[in-house]
């Protein structure tokens, strides 16, 4: 069978899609001889099936990975990674339709939302760490006249990538960008929901020039290329972001040669509105912190806080913001804000979760519903506001990953922050207040990875990213998602002939 298809997507863009197993700067054939079907979810509709790894094609991408980081390119001249990175980048921009088209399609986001948000995020981070390559440094140390050291940052080696599928592309060059301009290998494993993304953008990374072996794209099903890929021996590193589950099934896993480890998992993320909030920005950015990208963002701020004193008013403003913004339909339509879930099992998670908030007599307030295309089909969620809502219930506590938000009140400060606290998660948190002491003040007692004040997952390649509790597992992006990459050593000089 071909390890390409020539498709055109619903917008009438027409691409080459790439199908295998891109290993050694080669497209190749699973050697488990398995397919996995890419579904769009808009419609329910196949758009094509792709080669699916097993434990032997992870073992000969590890292989090639490990030949690679031996050979030229751990010696390359680090401005060279640099250029490198810069020319995937200019190649990036210059697809983009193609690639926002794949993911509008795969993955079912708006197109809107990946050509304007998620593609150029792509590109800034590839410029990021391309400017880092040759700024990698040690620091000299000398203790005493006799003796001095010197420390130096040495890339890990062969390092094992797992992506999630709500943001495929911008997940990938969220681990290849500071992975290789530190000078690591790559095997990336790209999410089996929505695979095609990364495949095409695996060929411009061979168009841009890196030599072979050193990138490694692999789509296959995650009980057994991303365990495989958690236990390979051969494996230095590996990156996971997904599911705490999951998360922890790889922590587990890499143990078995100590691998190192970044997770970034879940979250169930606390957006605290104070009476002095302006009510309306507080609306805006508390809808889009849990509507965006049909709710499947790992960060999004999907329990609400509000003072009793706003709280009705701010009901009723949210509840316009919703009716008013939250278009459902068609990724491609210019006026959709929210196309379907990912996946029909990702639909009937958030279908029982719905089920599950009436059914613990929480109120319903809008949504709470499916929704069809013109045909009758399509994965789609009404976004979904639950009200008057205890801390108790499963909807408060469940990482949900829908169009789906639960908000309560309360009345003091301190209850605010104690009850935004009382999750097993700590990845994101949002405050509200006109009151930059008490901003910051909140913002310090919060035990979250990221704090937005006054808006709500706010994001850039610049600023690292990582949580607390069981969300996760170091940070990304940054200057310290940068030196997750590397290894320090350390070197003693003697300087004394006599001892």
């Amino acid at each position: 069978m071909s390890h390409i298809a020539n498709l055109t997507a619903p917008n009438g863009i027409n691409y080459t899609q790439p199908l295998g197993l891109f290993i050694d700067n080669e497209w190749v054939a699973s050697k488990k001889e398995d397919r996995i079907i890419s579904i769009n979810p808009a419609d329910e509709s196949e758009i094509c099936s792709e080669e699916a790894a097993g434990s032997e094609d992870v073992d000969i991408a590890v292989n090639a990975a490990r030949r690679a980081f031996d050979g030229k390119w751990r010696e390359m001249d680090t401005s060279f990674r640099g250029d490198l990175l810069h020319k995937l980048a200019t190649l990036v921009e210059q697809h983009a339709d193609v690639l926002a088209t794949i993911d509008a399609w795969d993955n079912g986001k708006t197109y809107n939302a990946a050509r304007n948000e998620d593609v150029p995020d792509s590109v800034a981070i590839l410029k990021y760490y391309a400017g880092w390559a040759d700024k990698i440094h040690g620091t000299v140390i000398e203790p005493n006249p006799s003796r001095m050291a010197y420390t130096s940052r040495e890339p890990i080696g062969v390092c094992g990538a797992i992506i999630p599928w709500n943001f495929p592309l911008v997940n990938i060059v969220t681990k290849l960008g500071p992975a290789l301009a530190a000078g690591n290998t790559l095997v990336v494993k790209v999410a089996e929901q929505t695979p095609l993304s990364a495949l095409y953008f695996a060929n411009l990374v061979k168009e841009a020039g890196f030599p072979r072996g050193v990138v490694n794209v692999l789509n296959g099903m995650g009980r057994e290329a991303g365990t495989a890929i958690a236990a390979h021996p051969g494996i230095d590193m590996i990156s996971f972001t997904g599911s705490t589950p999951t998360g922890r099934e790889i922590l587990k896993t890499a143990a078995v040669n100590m691998k190192r480890v970044i997770l970034e998992t879940g979250g169930k993320s606390p957006l605290i509105v104070f009476k002095d909030a302006d009510l309306e920005q507080a609306v805006r950015w508390g809808h889009r912190g849990i509507m965006s990208n049909q709710g499947q963002v790992c960060s999004a701020t999907s329990r609400i806080f509000v003072h009793e004193d706003v709280y009705d008013r701010f009901l009723a403003l949210y509840k316009d913001e919703v009716q008013k913004v939250s278009q459902v339909g068609d990724p491609f339509k210019e006026d959709t804000f929210q196309g379907p879930q990912v996946s029909k099992a990702q639909f009937d998670r958030v279908s029982s979760y719905i089920d599950t908030g009436k059914r613990e007599g929480a109120k319903l307030l809008c949504g709470g519903e499916a929704c069809k295309n013109m045909s009758g089909k399509g994965l789609y969620i009404a976004p979904t506001v639950f009200t008057d809502v205890s801390d108790s219930m499963t909807i408060s506590r469940d990482e949900v990953f829908g169009p789906f938000v639960v908000i309560s009140k309360f009345n003091e400060e301190k209850e605010a922050i104690k009850r935004a606290n009382d999750s097993v998660f700590g990845l994101g948190a949002a405050v509200f207040t006109r009151d930059i002491s008490r901003a910051l003040s909140v913002s310090k007692k919060i035990e979250s990875g990221t704090v937005w004040i006054n808006s709500s997952n706010d994001s850039d390649g610049r600023v690292p990213f990582g949580g607390f509790k069981q969300s996760g597992i170091g940070l990304e992006l940054g200057e310290l998602g940068l030196a997750a990459y590397t290894i320090s050593k350390s070197v003693f000089i003697n300087l004394n002939s006599k001892l």
